[in-house]
């Protein structure tokens, strides 16, 4: 990875990928019945895809930026602390 990119790893993306397809799952088995053998199937995807997230350690794919400094805007507001 790139120093400096906020976009992750490939096998970050794919555990992502599977979760968000369990969630879509479950979500639209909710809505057409409910189904709730395809709501099951969805939440295994979800717990599946969390597994995969801790082996690939998604978390390690944060990089932490220096503070910034931004000065504050100028502003007259009577509730403004001095």
């Amino acid at each position: 990875m790139e120093h400096g990119s906020h976009a992750g790893r490939a096998s970050s993306w794919a555990a992502v990928s599977v979760m968000l397809l369990g969630f879509l799952t479950g979500g639209i088995a909710l809505c057409v019945g409910p189904n709730w053998l395809f709501f099951w199937i969805g939440a295994g995807l979800i717990a599946v895809g969390g597994i995969l997230a801790l082996a690939f350690d998604i978390f390690s794919d944060v990089i932490v930026d220096a503070p910034r400094v931004i000065s504050a805007a100028e502003h007259h507001s009577p509730f403004e602390r001095q």
